[in-house]
């Protein structure tokens, strides 16, 4: 098992915050992350934000990936997304569930990122490096720690890379 440092950004709203992006990334790249990641808005709301992101990093010559979620999500539409990334070179996915917009009542056609993983892998084959979500406690809305394993490993054995985390969600534990 390796450890890999990457960092994840938001995608900016306005003008001024693509700028303040642009200079935290130059001083950010000095720790040298394995990538950057662009997150990815509930419902995919920040779609073209985020790709214009990687894209402008992946030009600066990082591996830059966007955050693809697949709730309220439809296989077209996830479909089209790839063929978009694979046309513009990006070559890693960030692979996750997602948050349910508020106000939306329909999750998509993916309930869960290990159906999101397995439906990259048979759309693209070894394409895009994946990576999913693994978290250091456990998956707030799991019922159980063995649960929210289970499902991790369902994300691995559909196909994922690896795995991303952040040093802690909960400080106490």
């Amino acid at each position: 098992m390796s450890i890999e440092l990457s960092i994840e950004f938001f995608p900016p709203h306005t003008d001024e915050g693509v700028e303040k992006l642009r200079v935290t990334r130059q001083r950010l790249a000095v720790l040298k992350p394995e990538f950057f990641s662009v997150t990815y808005g509930a419902g995919g709301s920040t779609r073209e934000r985020t790709l214009a992101v990687v894209e402008e990093m992946a030009a600066e010559g990082y591996d830059a990936a966007p955050h693809l979620s697949c709730i309220g999500s439809t296989r077209a539409g996830v479909s089209e997304m790839l063929h978009t990334f694979a046309a513009r070179g990006i070559r890693r996915i960030v692979a996750l569930r997602g948050d349910l917009p508020s106000g939306m009542v329909d999750a998509g056609e993916f309930r869960y990122a290990s159906e999101l993983v397995e439906f990259l892998r048979a759309e693209t084959g070894d394409r895009f490096r994946i990576e999913v979500a693994a978290y250091p406690e456990w998956h707030p809305q799991a019922r159980s720690p063995r649960e929210d394993l289970l499902n991790f490993k369902r994300k691995v054995d559909a196909g994922a890379n690896s795995a991303i985390t952040q040093y802690f969600y909960n400080a106490d534990a």
